[in-house]
């Protein structure tokens, strides 16, 4: 990712994409998303972005509401048709992926990865291709995207609050140093970045709505409300992240918040004191985001290497002003992120520049040139493929 920013630098949307992707198909399918030119990566983001904007159609609604409609003619219900067509080629996607992962499991090539367990589940307990397809495809899609729309709100945040930049460098610069990247041992000793990892999630909650209703599943009260068993009831993130009473001045990225908080994420999402939590992006409950470990592993590496490596500052306009995002204009949908925006983004300095180049130079080595996947599996694994 640091290489492709470094190069492609008016394309720091795709290198955070394309991260997270691979970070998530390497777990997920045991291989990598290598470039941003994959049609399959290229097709998930699209996907994405096309059911979100049927999914907010009045139409779609009304047919979620009023099920008998689903029986009426495509063309008196197009957005129906369009479901129908964006299912299919979703379908596609994940079982081809599925498929896959299955076939390199079965001539012993497979790497470490969620599919293998899939497998094993899927001879015991005898459920279909299509199943394991979704199963599997809906982890690539939890992790590909959110990963993503946080590290960009990121970006955002840096190019909006100069001073929590400069503050972030400061700690790098005093624990990690210049002559080596950041490292998950560097975490206990980076609060300010955890700080920065914890504000980037509660100021730009990719799921503002908790990406998914939840239901009762007995006649329940809340406040004086009934809420009847099965009722949908939808986790308001957005307006909780953003209670002037748990959060003094909201839209204000303040890493300080969290100074003295040293709970991890799994760990404040499971604090039996709802106040002391630190945001609720994952959800709330039993059915909180699995993934929660990994985002926040994946997170600290992506946010404290940009910061050791790169400047961010925003570009300027023709009279030497700043070009400035709203950070109040977001993509639409039930999982959102900010409207993409321009950023200058440079390296720290030239020595650094030439540490990022060496250190893909090496990881390189360890990759089959011409399939640029791992030619074998990473020193330290303590599992087996099969």
């Amino acid at each position: 990712m640091l290489y492709e920013i470094l190069h492609e630098p008016d394309n720091v949307l795709h290198a955070i994409r394309r991260y997270s992707n691979s970070l998530t198909t390497a777990m997920t399918f045991g291989w990598r998303t290598h470039s941003n030119d994959d049609p399959k990566l290229q097709q998930l983001f699209s996907g994405f972005e096309q059911f979100a904007i049927l999914n907010q159609t009045g139409t779609a609604a009304l047919i979620d509401f009023y099920p008998f409609l689903r029986y009426l003619p495509d063309f008196v219900l197009p957005a129906q048709a369009k479901a129908r067509e964006l299912h299919r080629i979703e379908k596609d996607l994940y079982v081809g992926h599925w498929m896959k992962a299955k076939e390199s499991i079965k001539n012993g090539t497979a790497k470490p990865c969620f599919c293998v367990d899939l497998a094993r589940s899927q001879a015991s307990e005898g459920f279909d291709d299509s199943q394991a397809g979704y199963i599997s495809g809906t982890v690539l899609e939890a992790g590909s995207d959110t990963t993503a729309n946080t590290a960009y709100a990121f970006v955002q945040a840096m190019l909006l609050f100069p001073e929590v930049q400069r503050k972030a460098k400061e700690e790098i610069e005093r624990v990690v140093g210049p002559n080596r990247l950041p490292t998950m041992e560097d975490e206990k000793d980076l609060q300010y970045i955890r700080g920065i990892i914890k504000e980037s999630l509660r100021w730009m909650p990719t799921t503002i709505l908790g990406a998914v209703p939840h239901a009762v599943t007995k006649d329940d009260t809340y406040m004086g409300y009934t809420i009847p068993a099965g009722a949908g009831v939808m986790n308001n993130v957005y307006t909780i992240n953003m209670d002037p009473k748990r959060f003094p001045n909201p839209r204000q990225f303040m890493p300080e918040r969290y100074a003295q908080d040293f709970q991890s994420l799994g760990e404040s999402a499971a604090n039996p004191d709802a106040s002391k939590r630190d945001q609720f992006t994952f959800g709330a409950g039993r059915r909180i985001c699995p993934g929660i470990h990994v985002a926040e592993r994946s997170l600290f590496l992506a946010i404290s290497r940009i910061l050791w490596a790169f400047e961010i500052r925003p570009k300027m306009d023709a009279q030497d002003r700043p070009i400035l995002p709203d950070a109040d204009k977001y993509t639409q949908g039930f999982v959102c992120m900010p409207e993409e925006f321009e950023v200058d983004i440079k390296p720290v300095s030239k020595e650094r520049a030439e540490m990022v180049e060496r250190e893909w130079a090496q990881a390189k080595e360890l990759l089959d040139e011409k399939t640029m996947q791992w030619k074998e599996i990473p020193e330290g694994m303590s599992f087996n493929s099969l």
